[in-house]
């Protein structure tokens, strides 16, 4: 427990003396980003804000650098720990500099006075999250992106060893999303924080996260990297999924795919024939893809969508029964969709595929590319 910058020991959280999620352990070490994922309403702002003390916990310990945290003042708590929690600010005639400054306040006497060694700080928390040139900007009337960076810089005023983040990322359209987070892995590394965050954005939880805790029911579900947790379908599992599915090689949650035999085949590669599936699924036309090999860009997306893949092994040649095959599915279609602009010697058996197409009477379309 001693590398531990902040522990949860078999905590059980929930409101108003009702539990929640029982027995809930972690753990986040310096320089290190623990992500909390889940389905709504799961509970993951709950275990955050059991951890910062906004809600009193129902049984177990949270230790803060291995001292319990219920026995430690709260101007002791804040010298090492910030919060930023969902929610927007609401302020009266406040920078976006006076803001910041709120989190020097553990630092300061009883008056709040500022000494010039805090206004250096908030100067540098500013510069750290690209803000310095917000300084002197009225904080209710900046972007939502820009707020957040104004956050997390008065978070940061506070010097913290570790930072708790409830969906920082709320608000943000994905040139923020992607800024606030760059920034935030930008000071795990160099100022070695511990973060814990929750995040509904899969994706970014994908990229971002040391270690991800998923919540699932009245308890944690599981707990591990990112590639542990995102594969072998589990947040299909996690999540319930019924219908559509998640693509965890790209990290997004495909729709259902059309039923029925295929009425398209679409012949693509490389990345070409991702626009066709999407157009064949928003239209409702169930499509059979090929001739794909696994390891193909175009592979994953065919599977989640088509209705037949005909599909070679990884880095092998293009055996005539996968050429047989993909025949037999494209005699039942009623047209073709062409979408490689070249063939070349690894692809060559999908030229074929259109030969056949042209010697049985099958309309064969290119869909356009716009290049660039």
């Amino acid at each position: 427990m001693d590398d531990y910058l902040l522990h949860a020991d078999r905590i059980t959280v929930g409101y108003d003396g009702v539990p929640l999620l029982r027995e809930v352990e972690l753990h986040v070490k310096k320089g290190e980003i623990l992500t909390l994922i889940g389905p709504n309403g799961a509970g993951k702002s709950t275990v955050l804000k059991s951890l910062v003390r906004q809600l009193e916990l129902l049984g177990g310990r949270v230790y803060l650098s291995g001292r319990p945290m219920d026995e430690m003042s709260g101007r002791q708590v804040a010298r090492s720990l910030s919060v930023l929690l969902t929610g927007r600010v609401r302020t009266e005639w406040m920078t976006c500099g006076d803001v910041a400054a709120a989190g020097r306040y553990p630092y300061t006497g009883r008056l709040g006075l500022l000494t010039d060694e805090d206004r250096r700080q908030v100067r540098e928390a500013m510069a750290l999250v690209h803000a310095l040139d917000l300084f002197d900007r009225d904080f209710a009337r900046v972007s939502d992106g820009q707020r957040q960076r104004v956050l997390l810089a008065r978070a940061l005023c506070q010097q913290p060893d570790v930072l708790v983040l409830d969906e920082p990322t709320s608000f943000l359209d994905i040139r923020y999303k992607a800024e606030l987070l760059t920034v935030l892995k930008e000071l795990v590394r160099e100022r070695q924080l511990a973060v814990v965050l929750s995040l509904h954005e899969l994706d970014l939880a994908h990229k971002v996260s040391d270690r991800v805790l998923c919540i699932r029911g009245d308890r944690v579900d599981r707990c591990g990297t990112p590639d542990e947790v995102f594969s072998g379908g589990y947040i299909e599992q996690l999540y319930g999924m019924t219908r559509g599915s998640y693509n965890e090689v790209y990290g997004c949650v495909e729709l259902e795919r059309p039923q029925g035999a295929p009425q398209v085949f679409v012949i693509g590669g490389g990345g070409s024939g991702l626009p066709a599936y999407r157009q064949c699924q928003r239209q409702g036309v169930p499509f059979a893809a090929g001739i794909l090999h696994e390891n193909d860009i175009d592979y994953p997306v065919a599977r989640a969508l088509a209705a037949q893949v005909v599909a070679e092994q990884a880095f092998q040649p293009i055996r005539s029964a996968t050429v047989a095959q993909a025949q037999q599915v494209l005699r039942g279609c009623a047209r073709v969709l062409c979408c490689v602009p070249r063939f070349g010697a690894l692809n060559r058996a999908n030229e074929q595929l259109l030969e056949a197409a042209a010697a049985q009477g099958i309309p064969v379309e290119r869909p356009h590319r716009s290049e660039g």
